[in-house]
């Protein structure tokens, strides 16, 4: 059986759960090493569990976002292992409540910002170097349609997903004349996860898609390959 991805090795964010745990999944099944980050030690156990059952190779790294310097400790850990970086999945995401702009939660907004951008800043710099090395690094982000387009009562969420875009797509530009590094931004679409339950508690998961069909997309993205700057949104 062919593993596309063999030999390469893969950082995923967000890895306990959700699309993170089936992209991590995915990507060991086509044959790369995932590095699993997270909080929830035995989350990412569990996730390393299934990996190796489908006969794939994982390292856990458990690491907490929005601590200042954890993001730097990783990056650090990786560079002592391995030369490279050849794909980093940014799937970690906090979710506000749903208010209005006027009622939002300042500590509920500053978590989100801390997460959802600047550990996004700090992972492209920290691990930029390394996918540097890689003969084709590969950045994949993953946002939200209410990052582009407004909506009521998203705007603690949506703000940060708009900048989240923007600094996927600055540096994209930014490594494209003078690397191999090409960057996506896939937005998953409505997806059976905890986020989505939280944001929609009446809606029947069983209504919309399966974690594992974004991962499934993900792999095959990186497989195939992307133009930098690819945007796509996930419908099924």
């Amino acid at each position: 059986m062919t593993k596309p991805l063999d030999g390469k090795l893969a950082l995923v964010t967000g890895a306990s759960k959700g699309i993170g745990a089936a992209t991590a999944i995915a990507l060991a099944e086509a044959g790369a090493h995932v590095v699993l980050t997270g909080r929830d030690v035995r989350a990412l156990e569990q996730v390393e569990d299934q990996i190796h059952a489908v006969g794939g190779a994982s390292t856990i790294a458990p690491v907490d976002l929005a601590e200042s310097d954890g993001i730097a400790r990783l990056a650090t850990a990786i560079s002592g292992r391995w030369d490279k970086l050849d794909i980093l999945v940014i799937s970690a995401a906090y979710l506000p409540a749903l208010t209005p702009v006027t009622q939002i939660d300042g500590k509920q907004l500053s978590q989100a910002v801390t997460v959802n951008v600047l550990a996004t800043q700090a992972l492209l710099a920290n691990f930029d170097p390394l996918l540097k090395r890689a003969d084709a690094g590969r950045v994949i982000g993953l946002t939200s349609s209410v990052g582009e387009t407004p909506r009521a009562y998203w705007s603690a969420y949506g703000s940060t997903k708009a900048a989240f875009d923007n600094l996927l797509e600055s540096y994209a530009q930014e490594v494209e004349k003078i690397s191999g590094v090409r960057v996506a931004i896939i937005d998953p679409g409505a997806t059976r996860t905890t986020m989505r339950a939280k944001a929609y508690p009446g809606e029947d998961p069983q209504t919309v898609k399966p974690p594992q069909a974004v991962g499934s997309r993900l792999v095959e993205l990186l497989v195939n390959d992307f133009e930098t700057r690819h945007r796509e949104r996930i419908e099924s």
